[in-house]
């Protein structure tokens, strides 16, 4: 009981500044309730961390390599220790210092005889695998569409503006959500990697990027500095909860094809992020929120159609989808159906796509799958090793040697005020730097 109160009188205490909603901390007290007895994991911190030496749980190399003193299998720390608080607070700075010494390693230059092509990451909003599950779309035909799919990539955040930051600085391992809003080494922004190769740079966006700070997020955290691609007479299909036009996918999509094709510069590395299912969003006159379902067959179906036109086109272009986070559709038993406070494994389990088109030799079949945990590090390494553009004129290409051996990354998704990480199989939340709990399954 007195843990209770303890617990009850931070939480007052703290909501004065942190956004933590009654629900979620009712769920935890009762969490903590049901642990205090636990031998293996109690409420308050078990003695100093365990030294581990090898690893259990995920698809990681089999090696096992020191990194700064902690045992690593793969590219992530091990996981031996019992789940104590103390143990899992000195993975997770284990897989920090790990992660600050992960990088994308680009070129100084491209070689005399690379081929020209375009890079196109479209970032959408509020979708995860658990969503399209959800929404019935698991057999939608974009997903048979796409040359290779990450079937466990972790967007390590379940809001917008840290979602966008993270991707656009996926040339460096993952970092802490408070240093997201601290200057990043310039070798760890994507597109300004690219520009430096070559790339001309484009922003363009479904929506006004005012909400929240959006764009000027983008801008200060992200690296990305162009300027944003004129949305003037784009159709109006949904408007958000704030009122804000949402501009239609396919007619963005089109003035991309536009603009980029009178570009001098061949070369175009393009961020797209739009937001048609995000929560909240309706159609104009009427107040109620859109069908999930109903948008998210709409975006699919259009991007299933521009891909089509992509190929018709003959143009080159690597095409990357990423989610930012998903929409929580079906909730669980730690938050219901629409919150986001704390970046669950159904909401950062996000469905990445990546489809090459123009190519002499295209990918044949079923859509080559990555299992491994991965992250946005994954995504650089890709996109470096297909820099010098020879995968579109080749005979043959070799797929097993383009795919095999990307950048692994534990999952560790971060909020302001949440950590939730996989431990030994099995996730685990932090809120506010207190102790950690098995997320409940």
């Amino acid at each position: 009981i007195g843990a209770i109160f303890v617990l009850l009188v931070a939480w007052l205490f703290l909501s004065q500044w942190i956004r933590i909603t009654v629900f979620v901390v009712a769920i935890l007290l009762w969490l903590n309730v049901l642990t205090l007895a636990g031998p293996s994991f109690s409420l308050w911190p078990a003695g100093q961390p365990t030294t581990t030496v090898t690893t259990t749980g995920g698809n990681a190399a089999a090696t096992v390599a020191a990194t700064g003193g902690a045992p690593v299998v793969g590219d992530m720390p091990a996981q031996t220790a019992p789940p104590t608080t103390a143990n899992l607070n000195a993975w997770l700075n284990n897989f920090y210092n790990a992660e600050a010494k992960r990088k994308s390693t680009f070129p100084s230059s491209l070689p005399a005889d690379a081929q020209p092509f375009e890079l196109l990451v479209i970032n959408i909003c509020s979708l995860s695998w658990s969503d399209i599950e959800a929404a019935g779309l698991m057999s939608h035909p974009l997903w048979s569409h796409f040359d290779i799919e990450f079937k466990n990539f972790n967007s390590a955040t379940s809001y917008s503006g840290p979602a966008a930051i993270r991707l656009l600085r996926a040339s460096c391992g993952q970092t802490s959500h408070t240093n997201l809003y601290q200057p990043a080494n310039n070798d760890c922004y994507l597109f300004d990697n690219l520009s430096k190769l070559g790339f001309t740079q484009h922003l363009m966006m479904g929506h006004n990027g005012q909400f929240g700070g959006f764009l000027k997020e983008v801008r200060e955290n992200g690296g990305m500095q162009s300027e944003l691609m004129d949305q003037t007479n784009l159709p109006v299909i949904l408007l958000g909860f704030d009122g804000s036009p949402v501009y239609d996918d396919t007619a963005v999509l089109n003035r991309w094809l536009d603009v980029t094709e009178k570009d001098k510069n061949s070369r175009s590395a393009t961020f797209y992020n739009t937001l048609p299912l995000h929560d909240g969003n309706h159609y104009p006159g009427v107040s109620k929120t859109a069908d999930y379902k109903a948008r998210a067959q709409k975006f699919f179906d259009e991007l299933d159609a521009f891909f089509t036109e992509l190929e018709k086109s003959g143009r080159k272009v690597m095409v990357v989808v990423v989610p930012e986070h998903g929409g929580a559709l079906k909730g669980d038993r730690m938050q219901v159906s629409g919150l986001r406070d704390i970046p669950s494994p159904s909401i950062t389990d996000v469905p990445v796509g990546v489809k090459f088109f123009g190519m002499k030799a295209p990918h044949q079949g079923a859509p080559i799958v990555i299992e491994q945990p991965s992250s946005f590090l994954a995504i650089s390494d890709l996109v470096v090793r297909v820099l010098d553009g020879k995968i579109f004129t080749e005979d043959n290409v070799d797929w097993k040697k383009l795919t095999s051996g990307l950048p692994q990354t534990a999952p560790v998704s971060e909020n302001s005020n949440a950590v939730v990480i996989q431990y030994q199989d099995k996730p685990y939340v932090r809120l506010n730097g207190g102790d950690w709990v098995p997320y409940p399954q």
